[in-house]
């Protein structure tokens, strides 16, 4: 933000590609979701965490991380998980280290889960995007969204935020 001076209003190209990103990301996300929870009974974020978790050393992780991780509050990844654990596909207990962080683990309840879902979601993906544009068209998005990703990241109130 400049703060002063005149705002720097966006030109018609500026803002019909803004517009068609907004409403493309929340239908695509919606989608997503919707596709997982017809078929499997699971959220685009539950989904995540269990993806999160798989690429772990024992499917564990601390709960900050994973909040960082998936760029979510705590708060919601915390109740995300708490419903997940419910339902027996992760659970929480204290990190060993120290005693003193929540560590979530995947169950092979949640990884078995996690097999059955994952062609499901990537079948979406390809469907609802990959499939629509030309791989150049994606690699760039993927290069826009790096640049932005880290330059939220290092203005980000809670700097330890990763995005892989």
């Amino acid at each position: 933000m400049t703060g002063t001076g005149e705002p720097r209003w966006l030109d018609d190209d500026q803002q019909h590609s803004w517009r068609a990103l907004m409403m493309g990301m929340t239908l695509l996300l919606e989608r997503l979701d919707d596709d997982l929870r017809r078929e499997f009974s699971m959220s685009l974020t539950e989904y995540e965490v269990l993806v999160r978790l798989s690429e772990r050393p024992g499917r564990a992780m601390r709960m900050a991380q994973l909040a960082d991780a998936m760029a979510h509050s705590r708060s919601r990844v915390t109740h995300t998980v708490a419903r997940m654990e419910a339902v027996g596909y992760v659970t929480r207990g204290t990190t060993p280290e120290d005693g003193r962080g929540v560590v979530a683990t995947m169950t092979e309840k949640g990884y078995d889960l996690l097999v059955r879902a994952a062609p499901c979601h990537v079948e979406s993906v390809r469907l609802n995007i990959l499939d629509l544009v030309p791989a150049e068209d994606f690699a760039a998005v993927g290069r826009v969204f790096d640049r932005v990703s880290d330059h939220l990241v290092n203005r980000h109130p809670e700097s330890e935020i990763r995005t892989s």
